[in-house]
């Protein structure tokens, strides 16, 4: 099965993040990535890029929004094509495209689905729209043979990565799970600093970081990130 699995980078615009929120003087642009997956029962898409939003959102944060049957276009593919959705969290950024995919099943951390619904968080057109079928975990799954989804919480309470196994070694979606690969890399080194015993003080890590080291991880691709964090040793 891990031979017939596929990921692929889709390109869904970027985002300038304010100064205020970067934690240095300048602002930042970051592209907003999906990913599609391709598997013999069908295929997956995760993430669906940057939904409408209000007057004092898009001034905040000037999105340019590439359309999301455009990008699957170029991956040879249409949004009818799409068998499953999974959202690593609602954000407006990660969840903009659902409504194009009614009668979908959409994979999401029922606390993720919760506190969407609870206000404040995201846009409601974006979580509940016509044809809207949410399938609600509760932790960790194997959805598909070679497919996990794994809670990585943290940026949200409900935030969920995809880990696929292909025959070259797993390839982990991470989602918003950190920001960049050079901070999943400082993650995993604190980790191992903390493993082999080097004395405190030392950075903490994100304790799920021990679930997802058991599946070996070959490369880590991010929504926020175009760099791919691969081990040391290659």
């Amino acid at each position: 099965m891990a031979n017939d699995i596929s990921v692929h980078r889709l390109d869904l615009g970027y985002f300038v993040r304010p100064a205020v929120e970067t934690g240095g003087p300048r602002p930042r642009v970051e592209p907003v990535l999906a990913y599609l997956v391709r598997h013999d029962h069908g295929l997956i898409l995760f993430d669906t890029g940057i939904g409408a939003a209000d007057a004092e959102t898009e001034a905040h944060y000037r999105p340019r929004r590439r359309a999301l049957p455009e990008a699957l276009s170029a991956a040879g593919v249409t949004v009818a094509d799409i068998f499953l959705v999974v959202n690593c969290h609602l954000h407006f950024d990660h969840c903009g495209g659902n409504p194009l995919l009614g009668g979908r099943p959409i994979l999401v951390q029922g606390v993720e689905l919760a506190t969407a619904r609870g206000g404040d968080y995201t846009f409601e057109e974006l979580v509940d729209f016509p044809g809207a079928r949410y399938e609600e975990l509760d932790g960790e799954a194997e959805i598909w043979p070679g497919v996990h989804v794994l809670p990585t919480p943290g940026h949200t309470d409900g935030h969920q990565s995809l880990v696929v196994r292909q025959s070259d070694g797993t390839v982990i979606l991470a989602g918003q799970a950190h920001d960049f690969a050079t901070e999943f890399g400082s993650d995993q080194l604190a980790r191992r600093a903390a493993l082999d015993g080097v004395a405190q003080p030392l950075p903490p890590y994100r304790p799920w970081l021990d679930r997802l080291t058991d599946f070996d991880p070959r490369r880590v691709l991010f929504a926020h990130d175009c760099a791919v964090w691969e081990p040391a040793g290659g």
